[in-house]
């Protein structure tokens, strides 16, 4: 399976685990392919036909990024409104992402989600606006790789998500998130 990730992280060197899941993603070579965006687009500059590109031959895109104020950095949002366009991502012709899966890889600071915890929503309704762009381009959104309490996560917690993401990455099934969960 051919997974492109699009790591999303506006100061790599500042990132404790976005920076070393990222190393880990880049450490598997073969069919892992890795992409930094906030190195290729430092000016938010986006080559749509390249981005377009290594999406087409992907049968995975993986979205990695730090959830900053309940939602993704200004690249990533900048990305989805160049490169997902109507006729190439969405719309009567726009079949180029159909089928595709869609994987996000988030990291939250905090790890107090939940109906009775102090930020009320849950991760996967936090993520809710990447299940409706994944359902809009016809990909199938999988459960999201979601890696809370980033602020004070142990070296052992951190090198254990790490392995994790190291077999999600190269893990031919993945389960899926409900349309509805």
């Amino acid at each position: 399976m051919n997974t492109l990730v699009l790591v999303f992280h506006p100061s790599m060197v500042n990132s404790q685990v976005n920076r070393a899941l990222a190393e880990k993603a880049e450490s598997l070579g073969g069919d892992v392919v890795v992409r930094r965006l906030y190195d290729l687009y430092p000016d938010f500059r986006i080559d749509v036909t390249a981005e377009q590109q290594a999406a087409e031959t992907a049968d995975r895109i993986v979205l990695q990024f730090p959830v900053y104020w309940f939602s993704c950095p200004p690249l990533l949002k900048k990305w989805e409104d160049d490169v997902l366009t109507y006729g190439w991502a969405y719309g009567s012709t726009g079949k180029a992402l159909e089928g595709k899966e869609l994987l996000v890889a988030a990291s939250l600071g905090a790890d107090a989600y939940g109906r009775e915890q102090e930020y009320t929503y849950t991760v996967t309704e936090l993520l809710r606006p990447f299940q409706a762009m994944a359902n809009y381009c016809s990909m199938t959104y999988l459960e999201p790789f979601a890696t809370v309490g980033a602020m004070s996560i142990s070296d052992e917690a951190l090198a254990q998500r790490v392995e994790e993401y190291g077999k999600v990455l190269t893990s031919e099934k993945l389960p899926l998130l409900d349309r509805l969960g």
